[in-house]
């Protein structure tokens, strides 16, 4: 029986990555993503490599758009095994004391209810084949020191820290929750930039490196979380 990997927050770099991986080894690929320009260009670069791959446009931080999303790529290619949620809300809540809370809102609803629409949504599928969720996070997101908590607030990217930090115990609490169905919840988190990406640049750390490890936690399904760091960093 085919599996399927719902790929959330496609775009270059990490996503892509992970969809060429999943794709080589069998899985067929559903790209999801609210450029439509991009996920047509994510399409037809996947068909040229032979992966069966579809897209279906929809904002990650919209809980009926996400559910939507996943019953149309159910319905094209059947169950689906591995949700990679690698939605990003933006850099424009950057200052807590500043930003407006819809701002503020709009980037827990990307990383936190987002996810856990897409879960409920799949966990029928997921359960079936002993599934997997996989998720991207940055190193702020990390258990901050007081040192983490002076740089987010030099590069001013306080918003996305506290999203990914939820993100971050949301990893957990969602592995303990559906270890007993079988189900394998796992996390990457990502000290740098992404080589290929408008933050990154030819020293960066590699996307296949990335979507490696993604592979890896998803085969030995034991360790939840892995970590790369930049060596510069």
């Amino acid at each position: 029986m085919s599996k399927t990997i719902i790929v959330v927050g496609f775009g270059p770099g990490i996503s892509t990555a992970v969809a060429n991986k999943f794709g080589e080894k069998g899985f067929n690929v559903a790209l999801v993503a609210r450029s439509e320009d991009r996920l047509t260009a994510g399409v037809s670069d996947l068909k040229a490599n032979g992966i069966m791959a579809m897209a279906t446009p929809a904002d990650a931080g919209d809980p009926d758009a996400i559910r939507r999303a996943i019953k149309k790529v159910r319905a094209e290619f059947g169950s689906i095994t591995v949700i990679l949620w690698n939605a990003f809300g933006g850099l424009e809540a950057g200052d807590i004391l500043a930003v407006d809370s819809d701002t503020l809102r709009r980037v827990f609803d990307v990383a936190v209810v987002g996810l856990i629409s897409a879960v409920k949504e799949a966990l029928p599928d997921l359960r079936a084949d002993g599934g997997a969720i996989l998720v991207t996070n940055g190193a702020a997101g990390d258990i901050n020191t007081q040192m983490d908590d002076f740089v987010t607030n030099q590069h001013k990217i306080m918003g996305v820290a506290l999203a990914n930090g939820a993100k971050h115990k949301l990893v957990g609490l969602l592995s303990q929750r559906l270890k007993a169905d079988g189900i394998y919840v796992g996390e990457v988190m990502i000290a740098g930039a992404i080589k290929g990406t408008p933050t990154g640049d030819d020293n960066s750390i590699e996307s296949a490196t990335v979507a490696n490890m993604f592979w890896d936690l998803y085969q030995m399904r034991g360790e939840i979380r892995g970590r790369i760091t930049d060596p510069r960093f």
